[in-house]
């Protein structure tokens, strides 16, 4: 070799080897960590949403669960065991509130349907339905009080319905006077009026039916009657599921504004519902932890009847 010549670099045997393997090393050690931080991913984005649900809901709660098993008055803070709930059972006011809590869970069926006919129809495009989109939602933003104003107007014993009913031939009718009638009414009016949230949940399932079910129904001669409840309702099941559990929530927990404006419970405690019950030893008898016993009975009431409507639902539709 010539003096002064560059000396030629001579790789050891096997170092391509090495280096190949240190780039597959660091390419798995950098495909792991990507692969831990894309399953952490989804905690950390709910962790928010969980701290709030456990800081507002759960431990407020589990307090006011603990708060039902002690006494009111001079008997404030003293553990009483079962005394509240034994005496909750005794009273005839939450008995009535219970008896219309089933109720409220016989017309649920009713308060889904409207809300689902006419989702139906609007789907459908009968003649107008843009206007009765509009229509039949505007009731949903209305104050309960509001409501409540114009319906004791509307319904009372010299009201326009009754004239209505009195030019007919009818006797007049004593809608919210009448032990017997005035929960058919209150609960007739509440689902006029949040009949509209339903009926944007039902809009939005449909946007996801099939339409060339609907084609294959009609190419078949299916009837309306038959096109509802073999292709929509099947369709839609998950969907009926949500509205049946939120509205049964939305019955027991939203009505106070009615029931305060419209028979303030009455008659005789006949449109008591245990919201309203627990108000009314809160507010008026200043009975906190009474109060706090029925909330746990109504929160116990509202899970057991969503448990049950959710699987009665899924069996009917697995039998579909």
């Amino acid at each position: 070799m010539p003096i002064g010549s560059p000396t030629p670099l001579v790789r050891p045997a096997g170092s391509g080897r090495t280096g190949a393997a240190t780039v597959t090393h660091r390419r798995r050690r950098r495909d792991a960590r990507s692969g831990r931080a894309e399953r952490l991913a989804p905690y950390v984005l709910v962790a928010p949403a969980v701290l709030i649900i456990l800081v507002l809901r759960l431990w407020p709660l589990v307090l006011g669960v603990n708060f039902s098993f002690t006494g009111d008055g001079e008997l404030n803070g003293t553990p009483v065991g079962l005394g509240n709930y034994l005496e909750l059972a005794g009273d005839p006011l939450f008995r009535i509130s219970l008896r219309n809590v089933g109720l409220l869970v016989l017309l649920l069926p009713v308060a889904v349907a409207i809300p689902g006919l006419l989702a139906t129809f609007i789907y459908l495009r009968v003649p107008g339905h843009r206007v009765y989109r509009s229509v039949y939602f505007f009731p949903a933003v209305l104050s309960p009080v509001i409501v409540g104003a114009i319906f004791n107007l509307m319904l009372g014993f010299d009201g326009p319905l009754n004239a209505v009913l009195g030019a007919v031939g009818v006797g007049p009718v004593d809608w919210l006077g009448d032990p017997g009638l005035a929960m058919f009414t209150v609960v007739g009016v509440h689902v006029w009026a949040t009949f509209g949230m339903a009926l944007v949940v039902f809009l939005a399932g449909f946007s996801t039916l099939d339409a060339s079910l609907l084609d294959a129904a009609r190419v078949d001669g299916a009837s309306l009657r038959q096109t509802i409840w073999h292709v929509i309702i099947p369709s839609l099941t998950r969907t009926i599921q949500f509205v049946f559990v939120t509205t049964m929530i939305g019955m027991l927990t939203s009505m106070f504004g009615l029931l305060f404006i419209m028979t303030s419970g009455g008659p005789e405690g006949s449109t008591y519902l245990p919201e309203y019950y627990i108000w009314h030893q809160q507010g008026q008898m200043n009975r906190p932890a009474l109060a706090s016993a029925a909330s746990t009975v109504l929160f116990v009431v509202m899970l057991v009847v969503g448990l049950l409507q959710i699987t009665l639902l899924r069996r009917a539709g697995r039998q579909d």
